[in-house]
């Protein structure tokens, strides 16, 4: 991508120098991170999976000092969020709508949210209570060295995602699916979420096709690098990774196919009205 001379957004919180970091034992905090995300892309409940790591948490009081790199990512994390900024409030106003900004909270170690406490093994999330998204730089390493999804469009990508369900959350369209799954079943509610991140990958790729129309960043092979890290990311993926084989009732996130196509759909269409994935069948998505 090209950012060059691109404003940062000045919505944001720097917590990396509190003494809230925390360290896991007998893992790094980057292998903490993927094992997590595969917790949860195995099914498992977010909450659960962030009270298990936070039991098993040594607290320290040491202060964090950022490496180059990270500051590095800090200044692009903050040009992807001004986009953000900058194409949903055009996109709102096009609805006749009033885009109001999620805030974009920095962490190392651990981090406490209004949706609860939580550590990088988490990796980057969305609380609709505070309306912030929450990340912890190093996630943008182990996308690489864990997983193969490098990239900075890839990287772009993952912002972009955790902004679209702060979109689906001004629309209304996550919290009424979140007050849905609490009134399901186990296997409703996989498929409920299932839906709820398509979309949210729809959103991220509407964001890039008119990224690119306001500012005419992407450069050859960003376009495969977000698709790449799609494909990377998608429940059967992961858990054939994690232990050779998926189990389909479990996914929470959607298949590799399905979160290519979404985000692939959002990238040709750049339409906020063509990422409906409530209303398809289950098996059509």
């Amino acid at each position: 991508m090209d950012l060059n001379n691109r404003r940062q957004s000045t919505n944001f919180e720097d917590r990396r120098g509190k003494s809230s970091g925390a360290k896991i034992a007998g893992l790094g905090g980057g292998g903490a991170i993927i094992v997590a995300l595969i917790m949860l892309l195995m099914g498992r409940n977010p909450s659960e999976v962030i009270q298990q790591v936070a039991s098993n948490q040594m607290q320290t009081t040491e202060e964090y000092t950022p490496t180059a790199q990270e500051e590095e990512f800090k200044t692009f994390a903050l040009q992807i969020l001004a986009s953000t900024e900058d194409v949903w409030t055009a996109e709102f106003r096009k609805q006749g709508l009033t885009y109001r900004a999620p805030k974009l909270i920095l962490f190392h170690g651990s981090v406490q949210s209004a949706c609860g406490g939580a550590t990088s093994s988490a990796g980057p999330f969305y609380c609709s209570a505070d309306e912030q998204v929450y990340l912890d730089l190093d996630f943008f390493n182990e996308m690489s060295r864990s997983i193969g999804a490098a990239g900075d469009f890839a990287c772009a990508y993952v912002i972009a995602h955790e902004v679209g369900h702060h979109v689906q959350h001004l629309l209304g369209t996550l919290d009424q699916a979140h007050s849905q799954m609490a009134r399901q079943g186990e296997a409703e509610k996989n498929r409920t979420s299932v839906r709820i991140e398509l979309q949210a990958d729809y959103y991220a790729g509407v964001w890039g096709y008119h990224e690119n129309r306001m500012f005419g960043s992407l450069q050859d092979g960003d376009i495969e690098e977000a698709i790449n890290a799609a494909q990377k990311i998608g429940d059967d993926y992961l858990q054939k990774k994690a232990r050779g084989y998926s189990t389909p009732e479990s996914f929470t996130h959607g298949t590799s196919q399905q979160r290519m196509r979404w985000l692939k759909k959002g990238l040709t269409t750049g339409s906020l009205a063509g990422g409906d994935t409530f209303s398809p069948s289950y098996s059509s998505l």
